[in-house]
């Protein structure tokens, strides 16, 4: 994993962290207030979900764009007998 991905899934965790102690401090009725973290907490994992989804997009077109590179270093590394 990246620095990039870490940042973002630091930062994405730490707002989480955030919202739900700032919900935890608020002065309301518990079941508005565990509706609320409900509605956090999924909207969390969407974005996530998304996430993961977009990284693994990105690794699969890497892998695609870098396999042609490496199976010619394969070839060469085989003739040259190393």
């Amino acid at each position: 994993m990246n620095t990039t991905a870490k940042m973002i899934i630091g930062i994405t965790v730490a707002a989480a962290a955030g919202a739900a102690i700032g919900m935890l401090m608020a002065p309301e009725k518990g079941t508005d207030l565990r509706k609320k973290i409900k509605a956090g907490a999924s909207d969390l994992l969407k974005e996530f979900s998304t996430l993961l989804s977009t990284g693994k997009g990105l690794a699969s077109d890497f892998k695609s764009k870098i396999q042609p590179t490496l199976e010619e270093l394969n070839a060469e590394h085989v003739e040259l007998g190393v």
